[in-house]
């Protein structure tokens, strides 16, 4: 008997389970998408992240030839071929390939130009010279003639060329005409490659004397880096393959960590609506769940069917958030690019490349927010009394009663200490766990909130009986309402906090821009150099006042770190000058060389005021005294600003690429301007500050079109969440909707009762959003910001979202409310109190 009576209660519970679905399909379909969403985003943005990284580490591998070691030059300007021998001649080394590399351009097309010894590079590097002559002027001796060029695939589709045309090659500020002799079929796909011979392209482009590279094929890899050290010079360093490796993680490590841990927050937000959705299902039913258990059926059977309910939901929603996310990662690459927008991946393409580890760990992280947002809730009910539970139902609190705070002030307090723990490896991994605390705790501390926003209205005599039914029913029943706004106030929370820290870094960059750029116009190379001829034609332009030309290289510090930017220009005073926005500084030494650098330089290197350091400028290391800290904003590895005299001085360059004219009182800048574009040569583009600043803007906003995105996502699952709670609550309630009316209360004024309780929890939930928000948003701008990207900015507050994010969670609780209730109370009143047995 006992054992029918278990089946009987079994089969009853898969009924409940199965009419459950029929009735609310809604409800399993909201929450389904909200693990789609989650899981859609974490597995999106971690395959746009390996896409781009495979695909950056196939275009360095195609640029470089696999070598199995390089001697690099530190700077563009390269480094003294008569190293060449000894370095070839090393222990351990067996051969050497001399490579020249330069970024080049034709037209509107761009590529990298190498200059190779053919015969070196066959030893060394032969997928370099995989040349394949054909056209109507090939001979078997092309790649030698000093105008024969070799494109790849790619180079010939960005430049739009065919085999045997012609060229004006742009390239370190000269046009040389170059034939395309063939192809290069050993190029990876999508680089855009082309080679010459060595010795043509240092007499033709300028660099005789220099090389940038020496590709190396070693017999004893521990002997040669040993002995490669002591001959390589100042201006040189070595590369191998994993530490190229390093440099491009490195590159964009802190922007994709960040965009995972953001989708990994909205995946945490689709569990709160699991469990907010879940648990009024369960309370609807709890009566239904404590008849099958006085029917025999034990308290995990309860656990288990609501589980397999989580289950079904995290099955449906993550396989819709897998196909979802490879179609929004197809779709980013195109639109974005392989670096979302963050600029860290410059020329290149990149195909999604489907990762199977990272789809099984989104799978299941998806499957284990439904199933945890299902079992807790199923753990409550279980615990019930059948007995209490037959004649109760929904939230049992004695309004009296006090509002546990304690684990909200736990969780919050845990939250605060761990913001202030220092990054692991670079990363803001405490920033993180603090922020994932702070939630935890802003949801738990929800209840109290309630209770104590409404505390005042407690013997306030209200004439309105709707209005004074509606605060009296979310006042009493605070549970309830913490239910129905967890997920609520956990994707508010996250979008105000993205606004925040993004309205924060705009308005720094946006000041920082108008104080940075206070010339009149702005000149810029894009290839090549401003030569000493050319500067003293500029300076001489009829209007102008000032001139002050500079130089910017890539400066490698760390072979296993991205380049800092290295910049020589005037410089006034031993102070710092007026445009470098100065945060620290310190007196510099009579004789001291000064150097100013960055805040990101600072941070990544430990580079303060006062210190001495050593830069490899030049071809000995060069002794630098720390002057000040400056803030930039505009390359995050770092930048580093010498005098000029001091650059000419260590390396003999005096070539600019850059020039800021300042003009007198009353000067006409249009006049100035056509002036100008009269000497100046080509490839040297004119600019004005306004422009400049409206150009950087919009690269700001390119690189956070992404978490633009996700700020969207994180309005519409608040929206989601507050049409599927309040309805799911609303119907719930259909008892007490009929009890009303017995007591004398009319169809409208339940609606309107509804209409203000939905009004009121919005509001309330837009008010603990936007305050834990606030708090996330500190986390993130003080915390995460600087131990990812190494800036400080002050907050500046999104006025215009907290206010429209309130107004819509409030305007869309109430109407979800109001429509919700008028379905619940369509019926007759004497069948909505109709007890059911």
């Amino acid at each position: 008997m006992a054992e029918a009576g278990l089946l009987r209660s079994r089969l009853a519970l898969a009924w409940l389970v199965l009419g459950e679905w029929r009735w609310h399909p809604g409800r399993f379909a909201a929450t389904a998408v909200a693990i789609a969403v989650g899981v859609a985003l974490g597995f999106a943005v971690h395959l746009v992240n390996g896409s781009a990284l495979a695909s950056f580490e196939q275009a360095v591998t195609g640029v470089n030839g696999a070598a199995d070691l390089q001697v690099r030059a530190r700077t563009p300007l390269g480094f003294d071929e008569r190293r060449y021998p000894r370095i070839a001649t090393a222990p351990g080394v067996t051969d050497a390939s001399p490579v020249i590399s330069l970024s080049a351009r034709v037209g509107s097309g761009r590529f990298t130009l190498l200059g190779l010894d053919v015969i070196r590079a066959a030893a060394v590097t032969p997928s370099l010279i995989g040349t394949r002559p054909t056209g109507p002027d090939a001979r078997s001796d092309a790649v030698f003639a000093d105008d024969a060029l070799f494109l790849s695939r790619a180079a010939l589709t960005a430049t739009r060329t065919r085999v045997g045309d012609r060229l004006p090659v742009t390239a370190n500020g000269r046009t040389v005409s170059l034939r395309v002799a063939g192809t290069l079929p050993g190029a990876a796909a999508g680089q855009a490659l082309g080679t010459i011979d060595i010795a043509a392209a240092q007499w033709r482009f300028g660099r005789l004397g220099r090389i940038d590279r020496l590709d190396l094929k070693l017999a004893d890899r521990s002997a040669a880096e040993r002995a490669l050290p002591a001959l390589i010079g100042a201006d040189a360093t070595i590369v191998s393959d994993d530490s190229q490796a390093r440099q491009g993680d490195a590159l964009s490590r802190a922007y994709r960590v960040n965009l995972d841990m953001l989708a990994l927050v909205a995946l945490l937000t689709g569990g709160f609506l699991v469990f907010s959705a879940q648990t009024l299902s369960v309370t609807r039913r709890l009566r239904a769940f404590a008849l099958v258990r006085t029917l025999g059926l034990p308290r995990s059977g309860i656990v288990a069917a609501v589980a397999l309910e989580g289950i079904i939901i995290g099955l449906v929603g993550a396989t819709l958030g897998l196909i979802a996310g490879y179609a929004m990662a197809s779709a980013a690459l195109r639109l974005f690019g392989g670096d979302l927008g963050g600029g860290y991946f410059g020329g290149g393409t990149a195909r999604v490349v489907f990762q199977p580890v990272a789809a099984a760990t989104f799978f299941a992280l998806g499957l284990a927010a439904a199933l945890l947002g299902s079992i807790l809730p199923a753990r409550a009910a279980a615990r019930a009394a059948p007995a209490a539970a037959l004649k109760n139902a929904g939230d049992v609190l004695d309004p009296r009663a006090p509002v546990p705070w304690r684990p909200a002030l736990v969780l919050l307090l845990a939250g605060g200490g761990t913001a202030l723990l220092p990054a692991v490896g670079g990363l803001p991994v405490f920033g993180f766990v603090s922020m994932a605390l702070l939630l935890a705790g802003g949801v738990a501390g929800v209840p109290w909130l309630v209770r104590w926003l409404l505390w005042p209205w407690r013997e306030r005599e209200i004439a309105s009986v709707p209005r004074l039914l509606a605060i009296r029913h979310v006042q009493g029943a605070p549970g309830q309402a913490a239910i129905a706004l967890c997920g609520i106030v956990a994707s508010t929370a996250l979008m105000i906090a993205m606004a925040t820290m993004v309205t924060s870094f705009r308005g720094a960059v946006d000041s920082w821009l108008g104080q940075v750029l206070s010339a009149d116009l702005y000149l810029r190379a894009e290839s090549g150099d401003l030569d000493p001829a050319t500067q003293r034609r500029i300076a001489a332009i009829p209007g102008i006042g000032r001139v002050a030309f500079s130089r910017q290289l890539p400066l490698t510090v760390a072979a296993d770190r991205p380049p800092v930017t290295l910049i020589a220009r005037p410089v006034r005073g031993d102070a710092g000058d007026p445009l470098l926005v100065l945060l620290d500084r310190a007196a510099v030494p009579a004789g001291a060389t000064p150097v100013w650098v960055s805040e990101p330089a600072a941070r990544l290197y430990g580079w303060s005021p006062g210190r001495t350091l050593q830069l490899p400028i030049g071809g000995r290391p060069a002794r630098f005294f720390v002057a000040g800290v400056w803030r930039d904003y505009a390359r995050q590895q770092g930048a580093l600003v010498i005098r000029d005299g001091d650059y000419v001085r260590l390396t003999g360059d005096r070539g600019r690429d850059e020039a800021a004219i300042t003009l007198p009182p009353h000067a006409d800048i249009a006049t100035v301007r056509r002036a100008a574009a009269a000497v100046l040569p080509a490839g040297v583009s004119i600019a004005e500050p306004a422009a400049l600043r409206r150009f950087a803007l919009q690269l700001f906003d390119r690189s956070f079109a992404i978490t633009y995105v996700l700020e969207a996502v994180a309005i519409l699952v608040g929206l989601a969440g507050v049409a599927a709670t309040m309805s799911a609550q609303t119907i719930a309630r259909s008892k007490e909707f009929g009890m009303l009316r017995h007591l004398g209360l009319t169809r409208g004024q339940v609606t309107a009762m509804l209409a203000s309780e939905g009004a009121l929890l919005g509001l309330i939930g837009a008010v603990a959003g936007v305050a834990l928000g606030a708090l996330l948003g500190q986390v993130l701008i003080h915390v995460v910001n600087p131990q990812s990207f190494n800036w400080t900015m002050t907050t500046l507050w999104p006025v215009g979202t907290i206010a429209g994010v309130t107004a819509a969670l409030t305007g869309a609780a109430a109407l979800t409310a109001m429509l919700a209730g008028r379905r619940a109370t369509a019926g007759d009143a004497v069948a909505a109190v109709r007890e059911d047995w």
